[in-house]
């Protein structure tokens, strides 16, 4: 077997038996992508099933070379994913990455606004031309419910259902949620459907998709990435943020307001509750308040 029928088989497995979404296979694709140019630059010739754990070590100790602990942790992950693949398929008895250790990254801490600079940043969009009022409601809605930006991008007006409140999302591994949605978000939505989307016709298997581009089709991942980006140079930013900054500060401020970490789960769409305990290490500031509120010794 070589390395290309392998990833072949693998982006299979990734797609109908573990439902994942094609930028999580695509993900997973290059890490297997940098190991096999490393063979090639090496010219090692091995293949996936008798590739052995000296020469992934070589590989690894190359890559630090190049990039950081997280990255380095976030790869090595991805080739034991693809061996335990090869494990259960019985391509090999073994998988080589067993004992290669991954690097100690510690919790990175998610960057967050205040509300202030929320405000500062949906002030700054400029609302003379149409696509400012679609960029406006991209960014309530973002913050609104805490959408991923794959998330946001996929939304359909089929996905909307204002009088019970919610919208469905289909989040990561195509699993379906239903969050709820606030008046401000609703309101900026339905004035873009009514006043903005209705002057595009909508390109073949657009029909139904939310926020589309002047040319009728769905918004790309980097165009949502570049509106921010460029609405935080314009308010001169001091700080480096993205699509997923939005969904962080959302989170942020619930848990500062009092909200459940279990029904902040929920909304994020986290599998586990260690994922979104992240956020109590954010800011502790209302851990305090929580203590003072419930304790019975006042």
């Amino acid at each position: 077997m070589n390395w290309q029928h392998a990833i072949k088989d693998y982006q299979l497995f990734l797609k109908i038996e573990r439902g994942l979404s094609k930028n999580t296979i695509e993900s997973y694709t290059r890490d297997l992508q940098k190991l096999n140019l490393f063979l090639n630059k090496n010219e090692i010739k091995v293949s996936p099933t008798e590739i052995d754990s000296s020469i992934i070590k070589q590989f690894v100790y190359e890559i630090a070379k190049s990039v950081n602990p997280r990255s380095q942790a976030r790869i090595i992950s991805g080739l034991r994913s693809f061996f335990d693949f090869m494990v259960f398929e019985d391509y090999r008895k073994t998988n080589p990455t067993d004992l290669i250790e991954t690097p100690k990254t510690g919790r990175k801490l998610p960057d967050t606004l205040s509300e202030e600079q929320i405000d500062e940043l949906i002030s700054a969009v400029d609302l003379s031309h149409s696509q400012g009022e679609r960029n406006r409601t991209i960014l309530e809605t973002m913050y609104s419910c805490g959408l991923r930006v794959g998330e946001l991008v996929t939304l359909k007006i089929s996905d909307l259902f204002f009088e019970e409140g919610f919208i469905r999302v289909l989040g990561k591994g195509n699993k379906e949620r239903y969050i709820p949605i606030h008046n401000t978000a609703k309101k900026y939505i339905t004035i873009y459907i009514n006043q903005i989307r209705n002057h595009i016709k909508p390109k073949k298997s657009f029909e139904d998709t939310l926020f589309l581009n002047r040319r009728g089709s769905g918004l790309s991942r980097q165009m949502v990435f570049m509106i921010i980006k460029d609405l935080a140079v314009k308010i001169d930013l001091k700080k480096k943020i993205s699509p997923h900054t939005l969904r962080h500060s959302f989170a942020t401020h619930l848990l500062k307001g009092g909200a459940d970490l279990r029904a902040i789960q929920q909304m994020l769409g986290h599998e586990s509750i260690t994922t979104t305990e992240v956020y109590v290490h954010v800011d502790k500031s209302f851990l305090k308040d929580v203590l003072e509120k419930y304790h019975p010794r006042k």
